[in-house]
């Protein structure tokens, strides 16, 4: 992994399984999330850290080390709260490399005016489903 420290917000389904392999690649990773059981979906061997709070708090991303980052993942199910800290990441702390899910593909555009490289589950599903129809699931998933 070329990223040393990368903040991951959002500990549901992605968000652990994207820290989990950070992780285990040897990157120093942290994992923010409102709910301190969402930490619960982390591997037993996660070797990063955990910040509970809001990381649309500014004090939530000092805590978990926003000054040092070169990558932040922002993959909540919450397209306003992926924006908002996308935005202030790339902004007001000049992380390198910052990317956000965005579930609603009309939000999408909006993400890339301001900058923010995103990642559309419903587009990447869509072109995915589009692909098998045409050309089956085997010669789609290679």
């Amino acid at each position: 992994m070329r990223y040393q420290y990368v903040i991951v917000v959002g500990s549901g389904r992605l968000g652990s399984i994207l820290a989990n392999r950070i992780s285990r690649a040897g990157s120093s990773v942290v994992v923010v999330d409102r709910d301190e059981a969402a930490f619960r979906n982390l591997d037993v061997d996660f070797s990063g850290f955990k910040v509970a709070g809001d990381a649309a708090e500014m004090a939530v991303l000092r805590r978990a080390g926003i000054d040092r980052a070169d990558c932040l993942l922002t993959v909540t199910p919450n397209d306003n709260v992926n924006l908002m800290v996308a935005q202030v990441a790339h902004k007001i702390w000049h992380v390198p490399r910052v990317v956000a899910r965005a579930y609603d593909p009309a939000r999408e555009a909006i993400y890339h005016e301001l900058g923010i490289e995103t990642i559309c589950p419903t587009h990447l599903a869509a072109e995915t489903l589009l692909d098998v129809l045409e050309h089956g699931k085997e010669e789609a998933s290679s």
